[in-house]
């Protein structure tokens, strides 16, 4: 008992140390735990040599990290996904494990011989990408509200179901029949029904009675995890699965929210156990071992674009929008390292094999980190040479008009620049009020979506980067007499308002330019570059929120709501 209390603290010590360097040099954590647990690991210092100890922590942490990663599994998304992201998701993970299949072994893993699996263990694995890594950029961007970001959210969620499914019938990979399978199916069924019934029927009535007890509660979600764990292993599941399965149960549950608040600091330790844990397994690497784990990194990177973009862009998505989710997607999975670590203790996968991933996940978790916070940039490198060799973009599909403008038409007076919620409900606006108003106005946007409706209704739009000055030139924005930027610096990629107003400027001297600033302190600087009016959009809010304070004050907020509410059963609006 004491040896693991100091294995432990050591454990906890070390990649706190760590952690803070990987802080400070923008590395992901999961990084430094890893490293962590290699240096005082058996095949480091050796500071931590007890086998059982490392076990004991490890399998804590998988738990608690399965019952986190199922809290988060929203079901009700995954009922509402809409096509493009199921399609985006089934290309990804079929198309992923089949190359996977066709790769691994044809490099010599076994599938099977000997009761190996090592290449349907890398299959799985490298189908799976970050959500950590993946959540932590695009919010630290802004981009997870944007198309692609959604879409990659998407994928990531059912990558989740996907990993549910192979943990299912893992464990009877060495007897895999279809009676088996079957078998393994209707105990995951058993186990899913009653952990649902359960969590619908009888946890919020006790859970409710406790509310006011946070320790109860804490205690509560912490009991259910542990016990849909034990039923799970005596359904000759695992503890594993079950924590999964209490935490998907869970993540409809009333109070999830909060369980998941309570949860979240004690997840994060065993996580952090967990992650060191398994660095403490890593071998020193030989050759072999690294050549394999680039191997792996390559695959995942080339499979992952190959697989996610080809289905976005036959469904005409586009191609910023059908590379950045590949980009976005193309690292391996913390959740991966769980598959392999079950594999390892089943004995279905070979020590050089699981090194070899994680030394992947390690190379993969630095560059995709790198790569993702450059997106921007390598889809404009990209685009070019792509369109050279014949893949075609939304714009080069749209008809002539007027045989000028690149085959998109010039255009008209009013120019909106970049497309989302502002400029959508000024379309709305202009719809109820002044319908006519609607035929002397261009959009110039990348949103396949908003593309595609805007055409459908009628109006003009073009398909193009605003960021781009190429696009605005051949736009014809020299024509234009108003043009319009109503994306906030905050959602804007590649470019500010500032630097627009500059750009437009630059191309059109005589047009009134209206800007949208964030801040009140670049209001002067958008007049400085040439804007003509700036909105700020915070003080038409105050001004709003002002409005239902009087009211509420005069007895009237019933009656503004219904006035709110007429507003906005007529409107129709582009992003709702």
């Amino acid at each position: 008992m004491h040896e693991l209390i100091g294995d432990i603290t050591l454990s906890i010590l070390f990649a706190w140390v760590l952690g803070l360097l990987a802080h400070f040099s923008r590395q992901p954590l999961i990084l430094a735990y890893l490293i962590a647990g290699f240096f005082i690991g058996p095949f480091g210092t050796g500071w931590v040599k007890s086998q059982e100890s490392i076990s004991v922590i490890s399998e804590l942490g998988l738990i608690f990290m399965l019952f986190m990663i199922g809290l988060e599994i929203d079901l009700k998304k995954i009922v509402r996904a809409g096509k493009v992201i199921l399609f985006a998701a089934g290309g990804q993970l079929l198309g992923g494990c089949l190359l996977g299949i066709l790769f691994f072994v044809g490099i010599g893993l076994s599938m099977g011989g000997g009761g190996k699996f090592d290449a349907l263990y890398l299959c799985v694995a490298c189908a799976l990408s970050s959500t950590v890594i993946i959540v932590k950029v695009l919010y630290e961007k802004r981009e997870l509200d944007t198309l692609p970001g959604r879409v990659t959210l998407g994928v990531l969620v059912l990558q989740d179901i996907f990993a549910i499914l192979f943990l299912a019938v893992q464990p009877s990979l060495d007897n895999l029949q279809v009676g088996v399978i079957v078998l393994s199916i209707v105990r995951v069924g058993v186990l899913v029904a009653t952990a649902l019934v359960l969590s619908r029927y009888v946890l919020p009535r006790l859970f409710h009675q406790i509310a006011r007890r946070p320790e109860l509660i804490l205690l509560g979600a912490l009991a259910w995890c542990f016990l849909i764990g034990e039923v799970a292993e005596r359904l000759h599941l695992s503890r594993e699965m079950g924590s999964l399965v209490a935490g998907v149960s869970l993540s409809t549950f009333p109070y999830a929210l909060d369980v998941t608040a309570k949860v979240t600091t004690l997840r994060d330790f065993f996580i952090t156990l967990f992650f060191v844990a398994l660095g403490m397994t890593i071998p020193v690497p030989s050759l072999s071992v690294i050549g394999l784990a680039l191997l792996i990194a390559a695959f995942t990177v080339v499979s992952r674009l190959v697989t996610t973009f080809t289905p976005l862009y036959l469904m005409k998505q586009g191609l910023r929008a059908s590379l950045l989710p590949a980009i976005n997607l193309a690292q391996i999975s913390e959740f991966s390292l769980v598959v392999i670590q079950t594999g390892v203790a089943a004995g279905h996968i070979s020590t050089a094999t699981s090194s070899a991933a994680s030394f992947a996940f390690v190379v993969l978790a630095v560059l995709s980190t790198f790569v993702m916070t450059r997106s921007g940039e390598i889809i404009r490198f990209l685009i070019g040479p792509l369109k050279r060799i014949g893949i075609h973009d939304l714009d080069q599909a749209q008809p002539a008009e007027g045989g000028e403008g690149g085959g998109h038409g010039e255009t008209r007076r009013i120019v909106i620049l970049g497309f989302f919620r502002a400029a959508s409900a000024l379309l709305s606006q202009i719809e109820r009020d002044n319908e006519a108003l609607l035929e002397q106005i261009s959009v110039i946007d990348f949103n396949p979506l908003v593309f595609r409706t805007l055409k459908d209704r009628g109006l003009h739009v073009i398909y193009g980067d605003i960021s781009n000055v190429d696009t605005l030139v051949h736009a014809g924005i020299g024509k234009a007499e108003i043009i319009i930027l109503s994306v906030p610096d905050s959602l804007l990629v590649g470019a500010n308002n500032e630097k627009l107003v500059r750009h437009v400027r630059s191309l059109n001297p005589t047009a009134k330019i209206v800007a949208t600033a964030d801040l009140l302190v670049d209001v002067s600087d958008l007049y400085a570059a040439g804007a003509d009016y700036v909105t700020v959009t915070r003080i038409s809010d105050a001004r709003e929120l002002f409005s239902v304070i009087e009211a509420a004050d005069a007895g009237l907020l019933e009656e503004k709501r219904t006035e709110m509410d007429a507003q906005l059963a007529e409107r129709r609006e582009v992003l709702p």
